[in-house]
């Protein structure tokens, strides 16, 4: 039974390659994904696989690093780990933009499911009901982003045009998820600043679109050994979350079982915010590339971030 539940907030500060291990289209090596909504995600396994590994460099005692995750495959003293780690969803995407760079895209199902999963680990997300917009609409924080033309004010995304609307509740959306949901520290600022101005609610379909489409997909060419050049046939293409975007994932913590390990669920999820809480994260494929690095962000059950 868990105790203490919180919410994990990851942002992307480079590409992410969370590999689906199985392509059925273009791309070779396409990433995660949600079967129902198309939306890229994390799988839990691959984050607590990848904290797990990085406890000791985080600073986690590695001494109860089976306590706290479980035992490694293959030991004789199995027992459950006290922390669990959900999958991560998707709340905003960056999208191509004709002003101000990018937008942080996001959309009514994926703000409402990132409510309902803070609602469920004790947090309130005090935003309030916020607009659903029409195909080829948008409503945005801030009418910096929007274009006249001819009596209607316009986005532009990537080659896409839309009809917007400033909405006072998605400004407080952004507001909100910049000061729970980002990083903290003056590197991040700028960041925080443009969430809370450039947030901008697609109608689910529009949104969906630019989800799948709108991802960071890079050629890889396999190098013979013999020759230095490239292998016949040798051509693939790897898919990646592209940085900005920003995710949230459930964590939730129960006693130790190991039956060895003082301490309640509070101070095990202690310990993991400790560890994880403001770090920069590996999760993910081509680590030796730079890919995968998140910054995580952790806000404890009661609203506390």
């Amino acid at each position: 039974m868990f105790e203490k539940r919180a919410a994990l907030f990851l942002y992307a500060v480079s590409p992410v390659h969370m590999g689906a291990g199985s392509a059925t289209g273009v791309i070779d090596n396409p990433i995660q994904r949600e079967r129902h909504t198309g939306h890229p995600c994390f799988a839990g396994s691959g984050i607590k696989g990848a904290v797990r590994h990085a406890w000791k460099a985080l600073g986690g005692d590695e001494s109860i690093a089976s306590a706290v995750f479980g035992p490694e495959a293959g030991a004789s003293d199995l027992h459950a780990g006290a922390v669990s780690f959900g999958d991560a969803q998707l709340v905003a995407f960056p999208v191509r933009s004709l002003r101000k760079g990018y937008v942080y895209a996001t959309c009514p199902v994926a703000l409402e499911r990132a409510r309902r999963l803070l609602a469920a680990v004790g947090i309130g997300a005090t935003w309030p009901e916020l607009p659903v917009p029409a195909e080829g609409r948008c409503a945005v924080a801030s009418g910096d982003l929007l274009k006249e033309r001819d009596g209607e004010r316009l986005l532009h995304l990537e080659a896409f045009e839309y009809v917007g609307e400033v909405s006072d509740a998605v400004a407080e959306a952004g507001r909100w998820l910049a000061e729970h949901a980002m990083p903290e520290g003056e590197g991040y600022a700028y960041f925080r600043e443009k969430l809370a101005s450039d947030l901008v609610i697609l109608s689910d379909t529009d949104f969906a679109y630019f989800a799948e489409h709108a991802t960071l997909v890079e050629p890889h060419v396999r190098i013979n050994e013999e020759t230095g050049t490239a292998d016949s046939g040798g051509l693939f293409y790897t898919e990646n979350l592209p940085p900005e975007s920003l995710l949230v994932a459930p964590v939730m913590a129960s006693r130790y079982r190991d039956g060895k390990t003082d301490g309640d669920a509070g101070d095990a999820m202690l310990k993991v915010r400790n560890a994880v809480d403001g770090k920069l994260l590996q999760l993910g494929g081509d680590a030796t590339t730079g890919r995968g690095l998140v910054m995580a962000r952790m806000m404890e059950e009661g609203g506390h971030a």
